[in-house]
C-alpha cells in the first residue's frame, strides 16, 4: 500500500518525522510537499496532490497536516472519491476507516504531539472498512451526489 503525504509550513515537522517512521516500518512513501519548509506556503498546493493522487489509485492511503488539520480536510473533500477526516483521537479514526471508509488522515500539528500523531497514524493504517450494506450505501451516496452552485 502506499501513502502519499503532504503538509503546509505549520505541519512540516510533523509530516518529516511522520515520513521517517513510516519507511522504517516498511511502507512505500511518497512526500507530495512541502519538500522543504516554507512559511509561506498554502494548505490547498498540497492537500489537492495528495487527494487527487488517492482517489486516482483507489487503494494508496494519504496523510495530510496543517496547523488545525481542518483546512487539509475541506481542501482534500473536494476532489470526488475523497473521504478525509480529522484525526483527533484514535476511536474516532477507527471509526472514520471502518464507517466511513475514509481514506485521508487529516492532523491537526498544531494540537498533537508526536507519538500522539504516529498513533493515530498507526490506527488509520491498520484498521481495515467494514463491508456492511449500510456503510456501502453511504459512501455510494456520497460518491454520486456532487452539487455544484
Amino acid at each position: 500500500m502506499k501513502i502519499y503525504l503532504g503538509a503546509d509550513h505549520r505541519g512540516f515537522e510533523l509530516k518529516e518525522f511522520l515520513k521517517k517512521k513510516l519507511k522504517r516500518m516498511g511502507f512505500e512513501v511518497e512526500d507530495l510537499g512541502n519538500l522543504k519548509y516554507d512559511p509561506l506556503d498554502d494548505f490547498p498546493d498540497f492537500a489537492f496532490p495528495v487527494a487527487l493522487k488517492v482517489a486516482e489509485d483507489g487503494r494508496s492511503l494519504g496523510i495530510l497536516l496543517c496547523g488545525s488539520g481542518i483546512g487539509v480536510s475541506i481542501a482534500a473533500n473536494r476532489v470526488k472519491s475523497v473521504r478525509a477526516c480529522l484525526g483527533f483521537d484514535k476511536d474516532q479514526v477507527e471509526k472514520g476507516r471502518q464507517h466511513d471508509h475514509c481514506n485521508i488522515l487529516c492532523l491537526p500539528a498544531d494540537y498533537i504531539d508526536k507519538e500522539s500523531a504516529l498513533e493515530l497514524v498507526k490506527t488509520f493504517l491498520s484498521t481495515e472498512p467494514m463491508n456492511k450494506e449500510k456503510y456501502l450505501r453511504r459512501i455510494k451516496k456520497l460518491d454520486s451526489n456532487i452539487f455544484s452552485s
